[in-house]
This record gives C-alpha cells, sequence and structure tokens, in this order.
C-alpha cells in the first residue's frame, strides 16, 4: 500500500519541539565501531528512523552486536569480522558506503556493492577510492561491487578536489588505524564530521583540526571502549522552523545548537522573518505577511545546506517578488518544484538555478515525494494550503524524520498517516 500523508492545511503552527538526534551524525558513528576489536562503542541520542535500523542490520551482517533500546545504541565488536557487504542493504541506503574505510583499515579487505539511497544526481564515491588508493589500497569494480584489499594502510597526504562529507568521513576513519601520519585537505567542515572526531577521539585515536578544513591523523594500532552523544539534527531543526514560517505560526525549536544552521537563520532575517535564537533554542513568530524574497546558492558548510533547500523553496512561494536559488551540491535537487508547481506555484527552471516568483496562496494537491528533502518541501507546502493535500511515497521522509506526523501535530496541524510504514 501506498504510504501516504493527509494534511487539512491553512492552521498556523504554535508550540515548541525538542530536536531529534542527527541522522547523519549518527550513520557515520555507528560505522565508526568497525575500528574496534573486543571493544564497546555506546551511543545516546540515537533518532529512531529506516537508516539507523539499516545501518545497525549491516553492522550485525558483518558481526557486531547490536543493541538499539530507547534512542540508545551499544555496538560491541570482537575479533572476528565479515570483510563482504550484502547488497540487499547496502542497496538501500547510500550511508553503507561509510563502512568502506574502517573495514579495510581493520581487515585488509572490503567488498562493497555500490550504494543505492536518494535520487538527487550522480553522488560518485571516487573521492573515497582515491584516497583510500594513495594510502595503499588495491581497488578494482567488479560486477558493481568494489573490491579493496590491502597489506596496510599508511599514512599520507590527501587533498580532497571536493570537500566531500562521505569522503572526508570514510577516509578519516581509515586514517585511525594507518601506519604513520595523515593530512587530509580540503576536509569537510561540518557539525557531523566534529562528532565523528569526538567519537574516534575517545575511542583514544589522535586527530586535530576538525571544522578547520585541515584533519591531522596520527595512526594507532588499536581503540578501545568509548560512548559519544549524537548531536541534535539541524537538518529537522530547520524543517520545522520553516514549518512555522510558512504556516505563518509561531515555533520554538529545543535542544538546538543555533550555529549549527546560522546560514538558514541568516537567510530568514534577510526575508524579514521574526527570529530570536537563544542558547540551546530558536523561535520564529509570525512573519509570512511581510516576507520578502532573497538570493541564495547552496554550497559546503558553513554554507547554505543543500538539504534545507527544497523546503527554504516552498516558503518563498509565498514571498513578496522574485526570489534566486542556486543549487551547486546536486544536479537533480529540483525535482520537487514540478510538484510545487502543481500546487499553483511560480517557478522557472534554468539549469542549476530556480527562479520563485512569489503568489498569494498555494493549492490543495495529490503530490508525490520524489526524495527525503523534496518530500519535507511538499509537507510544508501542504500545511500552508487551505484545503486536502496528500503526499505519496512518504517512505523516503521517513528515513529522515523520526514520526514528522507527531511532531507537526503537537504543533497543531492536521495531518493523518494513510497506509503503513514500510
Amino acid at each position: 500500500m501506498d504510504d501516504m500523508l493527509k494534511i487539512v492545511g491553512g492552521r498556523p503552527l504554535s508550540g515548541e519541539i525538542k530536536a531529534q538526534g542527527s541522522k547523519n551524525a549518527a550513520l557515520p558513528v555507528m560505522a565508526a565501531s568497525l575500528l574496534l576489536k573486543d571493544a564497546e562503542l555506546e551511543l545516546d541520542n540515537v533518532p529512531d528512523l529506516k537508516d539507523i535500523s539499516t545501518m545497525a542490520d549491516l553492522l550485525s551482517v558483518l558481526g557486531a552486536e547490536v543493541r538499539i533500546n530507547n534512542h540508545k545504541i551499544s555496538i560491541k565488536v570482537g575479533r572476528d569480522m565479515s570483510s563482504e557487504t550484502p547488497a540487499a542493504l547496502v542497496q538501500k541506503m547510500r550511508a553503507s558506503s561509510l563502512v568502506l574505510g574502517p573495514l579495510l583499515a581493520r581487515q585488509g579487505r572490503a567488498v562493497m556493492p555500490l550504494p543505492g539511497g536518494c535520487s538527487i544526481g550522480s553522488r560518485p564515491i571516487d573521492l573515497h577510492l582515491k584516497g583510500l588508493v594513495k594510502m595503499g589500497a588495491n581497488i578494482d569494480l567488479l560486477h558493481g561491487a568494489v573490491h579493496a584489499t590491502t597489506k596496510g594502510l599508511k599514512g599520507c597526504r590527501i587533498y580532497l578536489d571536493f570537500p566531500s562529507v562521505g569522503a572526508t568521513e570514510n577516509l578519516l576513519m581509515a586514517a585511525v588505524l594507518a601506519k604513520g601520519d595523515t593530512v587530509l585537505e580540503n576536509a569537510a567542515r561540518e557539525p557531523e564530521i566534529v562528532n565523528l572526531v569526538d567519537c574516534l577521539r575517545s575511542m583514544g585515536a589522535d586527530i586535530e583540526g576538525e571544522g578547520t578544513g585541515v584533519l591531522r591523523i596520527k595512526g594507532k594500532s588499536d581503540l578501545t571502549d568509548a560512548s559519544v552523544r549524537i548531536i541534535p539534527d539541524r537538518i529537522a531543526a530547520c524543517t520545522y522552523l520553516l514549518a512555522g514560517v510558512i504556516t505563518d505560526g509561531h515555533v520554538t525549536i529545543k535542544d538546538v545548537i543555533p550555529q549549527h544552521f546560522d546560514s538558514l537563520l541568516a537567510k530568514l532575517e534577510e526575508a524579514s522573518v521574526d527570529v530570536e535564537s537563544r542558547e540551546g533554542t530558536v523561535t520564529v513568530f509570525p512573519s509570512r505577511k511581510k516576507l520578502k524574497a532573497i538570493s541564495m546558492k547552496t554550497l559546503p558548510y558553513p554554507g547554505f545546506p543543500t538539504d534545507v533547500q527544497p523546503q527554504l523553496m516552498s516558503v518563498l512561494c509565498l514571498g513578496q517578488g522574485a526570489s534566486v536559488i542556486k543549487e551547486s551540491i546536486f544536479e537533480s535537487r529540483f525535482l520537487h518544484a514540478s510538484e510545487l508547481k502543481k500546487m499553483g506555484a511560480d517557478i522557472e527552471l534554468q539549469g542549476n538555478t530556480a527562479i520563485i516568483n512569489g503568489v498569494p496562496k498555494l493549492n490543495c494537491a495529490d503530490v508525490v515525494a520524489t526524495d527525503l528533502r523534496a518530500g519535507a518541501a511538499l509537507v510544508l507546502a501542504g500545511l500552508a494550503t487551505e484545503g486536502e493535500t496528500i503526499i505519496h511515497s512518504m517512505g523516503h521522509v521517513d528515513r529522515g524524520y523520526e514520526c514528522m506526523e507527531s511532531a507537526l501535530s503537537s504543533l497543531g496541524a492536521n495531518v493523518q498517516r494513510l497506509g503503513r510504514r514500510a
């Protein structure tokens, strides 16, 4: 049965919700457990999401003992570990590629089918592979799978052509067990990378430079038991703040780190949204009637996140004047635009640029979530319309949001899940 969400929109949202733990921080930290031998990693504040359970299943198949209980996960890793990841799990989720570096560093061998995930354009793992080769790996691509072997990874200098988050995480984890020193230049600076470094450091790794773009890692031969708290999910927090803006509501997100999404807060202020940011909380106040058009370009952190671009586009559909969005990270990240147009949005696409002419209102419609953040954007649009909107393929949205309908209901939204979660 199709997984759908019914929204009867037109209500201003009001109230406060607590931020969920970050999926994009939890997944690499879970993968880092593979660096251990006869040791245990404990995680707190882990979101209850399909991608998390997929990664737990993947670690279990590889030989780890994984226990999940109320946003806590413990991962026990013994001495024996498989080096081959099953295609059925890897193809469900792109983040499965994060086990490649740790597996290769620990086992000297890793076999991984090319990963799946959202359809938002080509996301090759060539930067991951190039870096591993430089560290001494032999890599063959056979029958759609990566076959990697090494007689021992060695530290070296690696310059990333692009500050890829996944490549930074994979190479960072591999370098922790490599012999000698590794310098990773043009590394990603995202808060999720800092969270991973905190985890690796608590396991005994020697790393400097997180958040600066240059990571320095001194290789160790073994690591120890550790525990780490997963940071709040900045993308989910941004989404719920924008739900407040688009419904002309008064919404507070608690237990967040506002500095992690300074780029959105700056753009909201530019658009004349009333925002209050305090230690651990951010509030938006009713501002839709004065919402101004803005220009924005997605960039690697600390620039504007590509994962918030679709949701901001929904909001700008109701702004005054013509807004311009340039997407510089993923080439197929405007799939939501055609669905928003079904709801009466005035959007013109020119390559990687979208021009959004504000309209007085959006209309209810039947629309389809093509990927995770596109689905979130359509939910926001539905909340702002008068009448009943149906969003199909909500399974995509479940990959990044912990029971979104409950969070929105607690803010006063009229939302109802139709069909079952897969």
